[in-house]
């Protein structure tokens, strides 16, 4: 790869691209009105994209349609449920506030992009009031909304992504257990572990203790 090739300014992107049209341009609010409530409340799967100092990271989170809370016109709730405790998204936000939100609605191609920042919040009230099956979130990321805009469909319909026709056997891909093995470094029974894993997984969806 020929690094001379590299674009590395504003006005490199400007003269390749070109201006956005108006209405690109002209599409994005600063708060959140109904429409974006209405697309929020729908979706049952966000994206999550953070950067800190050293890292940058996308998350996924999901949970049933509307678990991202319209707290008012300027602020979001985000359940933090219990997972791996990496907590990647989180170490980037303790050092930049800055996200970027992605809401997806499986079988609708337009996407709501939501950027703004972010804070973690341990109030207990905050997170008593965002339960699922009997669980707390661990933590609330609390998003002051900066800007707010639809995305077109385009990406969504080149993939064709919610057609069912191109679901892809997951016995075709390597196995949860065979990746984890190659990445870590170390013995382990794969067989056992995939095996287990689906029902581990539903059994610990917001917490160990679980059914």
């Amino acid at each position: 790869m020929d690094d001379s090739h590299f674009l590395t300014s504003i006005e490199d992107l400007t003269t390749l691209y070109g201006e956005p049209n108006e209405r690109s341009a002209k599409k994005e609010i600063y708060h959140l009105d109904e429409h974006c409530r209405a697309l929020i409340a729908a979706s049952p799967f966000m994206l999550l994209a953070t950067s800190g100092t050293n890292s940058a990271d996308c998350s996924p989170r999901g949970d049933p349609p509307g678990f991202v809370k319209v707290l008012d016109d300027h602020t979001l709730l985000i359940p933090d449920r219990k997972g791996n405790n990496r907590v990647d998204s989180l170490k980037n936000i303790i050092e930049n506030p800055l996200v970027g939100l992605l809401f997806m609605i499986p079988g609708v191609n337009e996407t709501l992009r939501v950027n703004g920042r972010a804070h973690i919040s341990v109030d207990p009230e905050l997170c008593a009031s965002m339960p699922m099956q009997g669980k707390t979130p661990t933590s609330i990321l609390v998003v002051t909304v900066i800007e707010a805009f639809i995305q077109c469909s385009r990406a969504l319909v080149r993939s064709d992504l919610w057609n069912p026709e191109n679901y892809v056997p997951r016995n075709t891909l390597p196995s949860t257990g065979t990746i984890l093995a190659a990445h870590i470094g170390e013995p382990m029974n794969v067989a056992a572990y995939d095996a287990q894993m689906e029902t581990t997984v539903r059994k610990t969806l917001y917490g160990r203790d679980d059914g």
